[in-house]
């Protein structure tokens, strides 16, 4: 993970970056996940080894969020971008002021979660509706989104309760408000989360793991 961050923060300058998704910095969020509850308190360990880390390799401001936060969330730390979140809030490691190329970095220990985003035949408010109808879902985040220069609709999300709300749900809630045209996995997640996929929708991007 350190060595990631490390080649991110030399060859990513943010302050030069155009798009539509949230985020503090080249390396937005570098979370240690765990596989399972019994797993949970060594991830929690190696979560701030590598916080204090980035603070100290990279001169990375941190923020921790979830549970090392008291539930603190990804959203709340991206309200109004990095110079609006160190202004407003001292970070958890490192210095006082963004990275002058890399901005910030939140880090976490969690369970897994996919980042899945649902690509529709629709225009940019009808995919900001479903977003926050797709919201209501156990925990899930959206947002709807418009990637103009690849004439991209989609409604983006983060599904951090697979147990509850999989992919398949996600799908069915999107349909239900405009055609779905394919789907994206952003990083790697549980092929167990996507058995009940739909077989007409194409998914493409990250590998399902066992």
């Amino acid at each position: 993970m350190l060595d990631g961050a490390r080649e991110a923060v030399a060859r990513i300058d943010v302050e030069r970056h155009e798009g539509v998704h949230p985020r503090v910095g080249a390396v937005d969020v570098a979370p240690i996940v765990h596989v399972d509850r019994a797993r949970r308190g060594a991830a929690a360990a190696e979560a701030l080894i590598l916080a204090d880390r980035l603070a100290d390799e990279l001169g990375l401001p941190v923020y921790l969020y979830g549970v090392l936060a008291g539930g603190r969330t990804r959203a709340e730390l991206r309200r109004g971008g990095p110079q609006a979140l160190i202004e407003r809030t001292p970070p958890d490691f490192g210095p006082h002021r963004l990275h002058p190329t890399a901005g910030a970095t939140l880090v976490a220990a969690r369970p897994p979660l996919a980042a899945f985003n649902v690509e529709i035949d629709a225009p940019l408010a009808t995919a900001k509706a479903i977003a926050a109808e797709v919201r209501t879902l156990a925990g899930v985040r959206a947002l709807g989104l418009e990637l103009a220069t690849q004439g991209i609709v989609q409604v983006s999300t983060n599904l951090e309760e697979l147990d509850r709300t999989s992919p398949a749900d996600v799908v069915a809630a999107v349909r239900a408000h405009a055609p779905v045209l394919r789907a994206e996995l952003i990083a790697p997640a549980p092929r167990s989360a996507f058995e009940s996929f739909p077989e007409d929708v194409p998914l493409r991007g990250a590998p399902l793991l066992d």
